[in-house]
This record gives C-alpha cells, structure tokens and sequence, in this order.
C-alpha cells in the first residue's frame, strides 16, 4: 500500500510539472486576470540582454538590477512610465487596467532593466516575434500582448466538430493577428474547442487543422479573403445601458442614433419609478452618434460630456464601446 501510495504521488508530481511546464511555454510576460493585465518580469526567462546600439551584455546573472519597466508601442516604448514592483529576487510585477490600452488588438512590448537595457526573450515563447524598424527586420525580438485571451467563463466559443483524427487545431484571427499558434483548441467528444474572452468587435477568423486552413463549416457568415477563399466571421458585442434623467414629466421618449439609422421609432425607452427613463442594446465595439426624441423633441445626452458633430452640421452624444 505504501509503494502504490508512493506511485501515485510520484505520478502526480509528473503531471503537475509537465502542466506547469507547458503552461510557461506557451505565452510569456504577461497574464490577464479579470479587467487587468499582469505584466510578469522573471530574470530566469532570460539570458541576454541588448543596447539600443544592438551590442549584447550576456551576463544577466551577475547584473545588479536597480529598475525594471515593462514598455511598448502602448505607452510610446517609454523607459520609465510603468515600473514594475519587485516581488522577490528574479521577479518584478506590474498591473495595468484593460481600460488603459485602446481598442488595438494586440502590442508588442519589452521589458527595461535600469531604463538602459533591453532584455530578449526566449523563442521558445509563442508570443514572441522578431522586431522591425523602417519595415526591416532586427536581431533582437519583442513580446505580444493579446487582449483576446483563452477564459473557460469567456464570451466567445470556437468549436470544430469532427476531425477526431487531428494532432493539432488552431484557431486563427484578427483577434490575434493571424497568429499560428497561439490558441490551440482542445479535443472535445466529436470534435475541438476553444472558449476566448473577446472585446466587442467584428472579428474573422478560421481554423488551422494539422497545418491546413479553413472556414468555420457551421457559420454561415463569411467574407472573401485575399487568396479567393473565405474568412469566417463572428460579430461580438456588449450590452450598454442608456440612461436618460430629469424629463420624469415626459409622456415618450426614443433612443436613436447611428446604430439603428436614427429610427425615430422602435427604439422607446422604459420609465422608472424615479422618472429616469431605460433602455439597453447589444451593439459592437466602436463609437456611436446618438441622441433622444423627448415628446418629439431631440435632445442631447445631458450627463454625457462627450459630444461631436456629423457630416450635417449637428451636435450629437457620442457612446465608445470596447
């Protein structure tokens, strides 16, 4: 019983480790958790560093770090605006809000050590890609951060059904900039899947089986692509809630905008008890032109600052969605 006990202990440790292992191959220097992104510095990742002169130093072990910014075309590739924390000897910690980077869908980004040196990740990362200057291609490499990212409780679900005999299923997009290998799906009965957490956008896509592309066979929605076959593609969008105060004494109110052509019907809005007047709309991500038809007047949004003018001269309130 004690040598069985010892196996299965000695098994579990195998899995943990080949788990944890794969884990830290795939995707380096980031991670994100809920609204934020965890920008994760290990000197362990690493085993050289480069000048901007491209000169390399490489010997990281013995370098005495002072600082430690995580920097990127998010933030103009700035050596001092995001320092990270020092958590413990090899590691430097930064969390940065999803809402402080705009609606791109990916980054390239490095970390700093004492705002002078630059340190190379390793190519056995999958988000690592070689930089570039002027359209030329560097020696040195940079990270990707992707927003779209791998969430069992996300908002979009990929499934390919069939191919029980594949080795290997990717999905493929826009999302992510057409990377190869980044989300790799998982066998499910029947077929594949992958759950990604994505922001409201129209997005194409397409599967990648075994080295081969495709379309999404089950989604009827589809764009030609560049080589005369077909992108797949998904419309993501959030539900946003419009509000409306102080016309408690209106008899009717309608939303309209941009998004519905400026209907001046089927958008009315709902009355609450306060007098505040609802109404919610899945829409994609974007920026919209809206405003309300009070009794047949049109008004602006008077809690929303945040107003431009049409084509036609007029001043409308503007929603972001992302």
């Amino acid at each position: 019983m004690k040598k069985l006990t010892q196996h299965i202990i000695f098994v579990l440790f195998v899995l943990s480790s080949v788990i944890a292992n794969a884990q830290k191959s795939s995707i380096q220097g980031y991670k994100i958790e809920g609204d934020e992104v965890v920008f994760t510095f290990n000197k362990d990742d690493y085993k050289r560093l480069s000048h901007d002169n491209g000169t390399y130093q490489t010997d990281f072990k013995d370098l005495d770090i002072e600082s430690v910014v995580v920097s990127g075309n998010f933030n103009n590739w700035s050596k001092n605006k995001w320092r990270m924390t020092k958590i413990d000897d090899n590691t430097y910690q930064l969390r940065k809000k999803l809402s402080d980077f705009t609606d791109e869908f990916s980054w390239e980004f490095k970390f700093v050590i004492n705002n002078e040196l630059w340190a190379e990740p390793s190519d056995r990362f999958s988000n690592v890609e070689r930089a570039t200057r002027n359209g030329q291609d560097l020696n040195v490499y940079n990270l990707r951060l992707f927003t779209a990212h791998p969430d069992k409780k996300g908002n979009v679900r990929f499934r390919l059904r069939g191919f029980e005999d594949a080795k290997k299923v990717i999905v493929s997009g826009t999302f992510n900039r057409w990377d190869e290998k980044l989300f790799r799906m998982y066998k499910i009965t029947d077929g594949w899947e992958i759950i990604l957490q994505l922001s409201p956008n129209v997005y194409e896509y397409r599967f990648i089986v075994d080295g081969n592309w495709m379309a999404d066979p089950t989604n009827p929605d589809k764009v030609s692509n560049e080589f005369g076959e077909y992108n797949s593609r998904v419309d993501v969008q959030k539900r946003v809630s419009f509000q409306l105060h102080g016309f408690e004494h209106a008899n009717k109110v309608i939303l309209t905008g941009d998004f519905n052509d400026w209907n001046e019907h089927n958008f009315e809005m709902t009355k609450s008890s306060d007098g505040t007047w609802h109404r919610s709309l899945p829409l994609s991500g974007g920026k919209y032109h809206y405003k309300f038809i009070v009794d047949g007047e049109w008004v602006l949004d008077p809690d929303n600052t945040v107003k431009e003018y049409d084509g036609n001269g007029h001043i409308n309130s503007v929603c972001i969605v992302k």
